[in-house]
């Protein structure tokens, strides 16, 4: 079946004709806001396709590394009633349907570093094998931080340079464990590349209250000023509800193998001019990540 999405992709991208068939996909995401973000919006997105329709869930800690969720497993394959969340354990949730696809990816701030993939990638990948054989193991890329999270300082690093590091890791991990990646992460630095009026990140300190920049352009978070007026602060690194829909647009293309263009909802507050944007922007991430 998944050996068919592919080839109608790629029949798409080439201007072939294809036929579909109606399809319902079962996918399961294990991970933390990075997938979460997902619920709600990738529903609609492959509703308002004909002959699409989906099941997600979502095993969701915040701030989660895979190094953490496989720690979870051992424990409830050491004592079933040691569980980290109550109404099910790891296995349980994997073998409660006949998945397409289970995703995993990355705590977001560890990315950037190949080092912390292992062995968690790995044994994450074999046990999802064990316990729900249908489905396909499939990494989300994730995307770098805005450029005025302090934490990039702190490392060093640039938004671009971030986006090089993740992107070379989740490279190695997937041709370590062979696994297929939802280039997310490309679609971001794509979108940002190519925003019509131009994307341009923000100094915090030519501001001064009450005056806040624009994210009219962004695909990432929320900014406020402080209790006490001195900075400006908020989400960094979340999608906000671009980014969200720009997340949802890549991974309806990917796991259906149809362009995203074929996409007709567009949620409140984004503009039909913008959602066309950033669906072809979606089918461009996945047509330069293969």
């Amino acid at each position: 079946m998944k050996r068919f999405f592919s080839v109608f992709f790629l029949a798409v991208i080439l201007g072939v004709s294809a036929v579909s068939t109606a399809e319902e996909l079962k996918v399961l995401m294990i991970g933390n806001s990075f997938t979460k973000s997902l619920v709600g919006m990738l529903e609609p997105v492959v509703a308002s396709v004909p002959d699409c329709g989906i099941v997600l869930e979502s095993v969701y800690i915040g701030g989660c590394s895979m190094e953490r969720h496989w720690n979870n497993i051992v424990a409830e394959e050491a004592n079933r009633d040691d569980r980290y969340f109550p109404d099910f354990t790891y296995r349980e949730k994997l073998e409660s349907r006949d998945w397409d696809y289970v995703s995993i990816h990355q705590q977001s701030g560890l990315s950037r570093i190949p080092e912390s993939f292992w062995p968690w990638a790995e044994n994450l990948t074999d046990y999802i094998h064990r316990y729900a054989p249908s489905a396909e193991v499939i990494l989300q890329q994730t995307w770098s931080y805005r450029p005025d999270d302090t934490r990039l300082a702190e490392w060093n690093l640039t938004q671009d340079e971030m986006d090089e590091k993740l992107f070379e890791a989740y490279r190695q991990a997937s041709e370590k464990l062979n696994l297929r990646v939802i280039p997310v992460g490309l679609a971001v630095k794509l979108a940002r590349a190519e925003q019509p009026g131009g994307y341009k990140a923000f100094d915090p300190a030519d501001y001064t209250y009450p005056d806040l920049p624009s994210l009219d352009k962004f695909f990432i978070g929320k900014v406020k000023w402080s209790d006490d007026r001195t900075r400006i602060e908020g989400d960094s690194y979340h999608l906000n509800l671009r980014g969200r829909y720009l997340q949802a647009c890549v991974w309806f293309a990917f796991l259906y193998g149809r362009s995203a263009e074929e996409i007709r909802y567009v949620p409140d507050g984004i503009s039909e001019e913008d959602a066309v944007f950033m669906r072809k922007i979606a089918d461009k991430a996945l047509r330069e990540y293969r």
